[in-house]
């Protein structure tokens, strides 16, 4: 199950600035050595992420790819996905689609981060009650501003 469900809420809605704070995030989780999941909504998400998580910092290497048949944690610990989830639990997931991401049960914790979009924030506020509704008492961290 998991232990912990963050939400950073981020002031503006542009999109990139809450995919760059994602990369931060998961930054911070590879230099931990921790497996990473990152969901999506769709695979055009996921191919945009994918090229933002190469290039969002100059002096930054977050080894990473799709999630696929042959994807194991020892040789990629930021895995992609849009629909399925390894066989092995991820540590953290960090959820950038509208809806719950696949695998939660297992990790041990899921970052999420929302931004002013209406759409984003709405849904946002449906996964923090769903969260709730599973046991789970999110926390939330105000004003998170995404770096350069």
């Amino acid at each position: 199950m998991v232990a912990r469900a963050e939400f950073f809420i981020l002031e503006g809605s542009d999109q990139r600035a809450r995919w760059r704070f994602a990369c931060q995030e998961i930054e911070k989780a590879f230099n931990a050595e921790q497996r990473v999941l990152v969901w999506f909504d769709s695979d055009t998400e996921l191919a945009a992420f994918d090229e933002l998580l190469w290039t969002f910092a100059d002096r930054s290497f977050v080894p990473h790819e799709p999630l696929g048949p042959a994807s194991s944690w020892e040789e990629t610990p930021v895995l992609l996905s849009a629909a399925g989830v390894p066989a092995t639990a991820p540590q953290l997931i960090v959820n950038l689609s509208a809806g719950l991401p696949g695998g939660l049960e297992q990790a041990l914790r899921i970052v999420e981060i929302i931004d002013a979009d209406p759409a984003r924030r709405q849904a946002g506020r449906a996964r923090f009650k769903q969260y709730r509704e599973r046991g789970l008492e999110p926390v939330t961290h105000q004003s998170a501003v995404a770096g350069p």
